[in-house]
């Protein structure tokens, strides 16, 4: 099957849906499919042999986040030469709905789409407000796709219509392969994500710090991500700053290391989530997990069977949590094990499977519609059968 995959944020700057769609493109190529992946990149961004730049992004507000988007006429003269160049046989569009490269294909692309709805926001105005813009686009979509119930529910308020729940994907064995970096060993606290940007929830991290190590002043937190690292430190004590360490960007390989190494990983965002992939990769390293109580992570941890749960933004729980995970050996490897379990499901072999049954069912939909409609058209003129 030759699929086209849209990714609608930069190629360059990490993020969940741009390693979604990696890991579905590879995932999809060592099947046997043809894929190529159109994706906004910096023209010195090294590219994977099966991403087409759609070229540079630029930063736009979007979901209580910063992202790095593609949009304009140069832009859609991009999607029109990669269309045409690719002949599909079906489109899959991330995040349609954002003024993306997404939308801009929705507009072009004939035949089969599917989408993925990622965004979980259920008091989006500006998606309410554009619906008569993008509806046009939206009813060309063939099938949709929600990586979570929340997502599934944003889309449905907000756009109408319904979607299949199919979860972010995670490579399992590659992070349960990983071996644990000794440094990083040893009474740790782990934290993944974007520094500075305040809904993944590190200054509520920071302000349960010091209650965590009055109870156990040995106790390190690990931090990897890119941001302004004295910011992030400027609300501790002065002589607690040591205990942070902070690691900046890591590679996939040592990020699985990391999650393998501490004691417990610490999830503290604050609101935005659909889904929780770091969650997901923390389980299949075998780190506890320790989370903020949001739907989408309350979901991806199955109600807090496979991980713990705080209230959210709230510092005092979080340091009771971490305090009490850190001096529970038997708790951290009963989660450990249930962790270990529960992520199966959301392993590629499983999700991989999924997504090419919605591609078969819309390309089988759209072959029976294109015999039916050379069906008619034989009996109007009066043509005999091929």
């Amino acid at each position: 099957m030759r699929i086209g995959i849209v990714c609608p944020y930069s190629w360059d700057v990490p993020g969940g849906v741009q390693f979604h769609i990696r890991d579905l493109a590879e995932h999809l190529i060592a099947l046997g499919h043809e894929v190529s992946v159109l994706a906004p990149a910096d023209d010195e961004t090294p590219l994977p042999p099966y991403v087409v730049s759609a070229g540079r992004a630029v930063p736009v507000p979007y979901n209580g986040s910063v992202a790095r988007l593609n949009f304009g006429f140069l832009s859609a003269a991009r999607v029109r030469r990669w269309l045409h160049d690719g002949t599909f046989d079906v489109i899959h569009i991330h995040e349609p709905a954002s003024p993306s490269l997404g939308l801009l294909t929705c507009w072009a692309a004939q035949g089969p789409i599917v989408a993925t709805f990622h965004t979980s926001n259920p008091r989006s105005r500006a998606m309410i407000a554009a619906y008569p813009i993008l509806q046009p686009a939206l009813e060309k979509i063939s099938a949709r796709i929600a990586v979570s119930e929340y997502a599934r529910r944003t889309l449905v308020e907000h756009l109408g219509g319904d979607a299949v729940v199919i979860p972010n994907g995670v490579d399992v064995d590659f992070f349960a392969r990983a071996e644990p970096k000794p440094e990083w060993q040893g009474e740790t606290l782990g934290f993944v994500g974007r520094i500075d940007e305040p809904r993944k929830g590190l200054p509520v991290l920071m302000k349960a710090l010091p209650k965590i190590l009055a109870e156990r002043p040995r106790t390190r937190l690990l931090v990897a991500g890119r941001g302004d690292e004295k910011e992030a430190v400027a609300s501790l004590p002065k002589e607690m700053r040591e205990r942070v360490e902070f690691l900046g960007m890591v590679s996939d390989e040592d990020k699985a290391r990391f999650l393998a190494s501490v004691d417990v990983y610490v999830a503290p965002n604050t609101g935005g989530e659909s889904f929780g992939i770091i969650l997901v990769e923390a389980m299949s390293a075998g780190a506890p997990v320790l989370a903020s109580d949001l739907d989408a992570f309350t979901q991806v941890l199955d109600q807090g069977g496979a991980g713990e749960l705080f209230t959210n933004e709230d510092a005092d729980a979080l340091a009771t949590a971490a305090i009490r995970l850190l001096g529970d050996p038997e708790r951290r490897a009963e989660l450990r094990e249930r962790g270990s379990k529960h992520v199966r499901r959301f392993d590629w072999s499983t999700v991989g499977a999924d997504i090419l049954s919605v591609y078969e069912t819309v390309t089988q939909g759209a072959a029976a519609v294109a015999a039916d409609e050379r069906t008619g058209l034989r009996a109007r003129f009066g043509l005999a059968r091929d």
